[in-house]
């Protein structure tokens, strides 16, 4: 009986490993190396954040081993059971989170990311705000609603200039930059244009703009970042 009972825990853990494997998807550090070429051969300084959500741990280590120094997450449970203690090991890791933020998990969210592309609302601000000594060291992007939909996070274009102000009433003045998500039946052109210009009249950093369906447009804007999840690894 004993016998049986081993040889059936031995055929769970065996299957357990073999759904794990299909479940890894291949890094295409093909597709990776193409993107950074074209990018360097333009002479742009454009960053690739990798955006490894919903995708294994085995996912974003084997980035890693393929020179990947800079990974996005978009919940902040997720990104600690992945990154905490590779961001221990590996200084050189630089996480950003590319999701919305609940003001309950800001605490947990400063501890472990380095570039937040999300600030889109007074309350945020409030609780970053309690922080001082360690937002100052963080870079911030501002989320723009370009496309004006209710079920997308973000202001709107007209109200940028109250947010800025905003900003720095809760002390935080190392705004980078304007980030975007257009709408999917609309050309990303249009809202990059528009992030274009508002980057242009408030003086700010270059902006996040541009995923793995319309990078090329984004490139064409010379954003500080573009975010690239499929293409890299795969449909989750």
């Amino acid at each position: 009986m004993k016998n049986v009972q081993k040889k059936h825990k031995n055929l769970k853990t065996f299957l357990k490993g073999v759904v794990k494997l299909q479940q890894i998807k291949m890094f295409n550090f093909e597709e990776y190396n193409k993107i950074r070429k074209n990018i360097e051969i333009s002479g742009k300084k454009t960053e690739i954040v990798a955006i490894s959500k919903n995708h294994l741990l085995e996912d974003v280590e084997r980035a890693i081993l393929c020179g990947l120094e800079i990974f996005g997450e978009n919940k902040v449970q997720e990104a600690k059971s992945k990154f905490e203690d590779i961001k221990e090991k590996n200084k050189k890791i630089k996480l950003h989170l590319t999701g919305p933020l609940q003001t309950n998990k800001v605490n947990n969210a400063l501890k472990l990311f380095d570039v937040l592309h999300t600030l889109d609302r007074e309350k945020l601000l409030k609780e970053f705000s309690k922080h001082p000594e360690i937002i100052e060291k963080k870079s911030f992007f501002v989320q723009l609603n370009t496309g004006k939909e209710i079920t997308k996070s973000g202001i709107f274009p007209e109200d940028l200039k109250g947010f800025l102000a905003l900003c720095k009433s809760y002390g935080i003045n190392n705004i980078e930059g304007l980030m975007c998500i257009p709408p999917i039946n609309e050309s990303p052109k249009k809202h990059f244009q528009i992030i274009s210009k508002l980057t242009k009249e408030f003086g700010l950093g270059r902006p996040s703009i541009g995923m793995s369906s319309d990078y090329e447009h984004a490139l064409e804007f010379d954003p500080k970042y573009i975010r690239l999840g499929t293409v890299l690894f795969g449909k989750r």
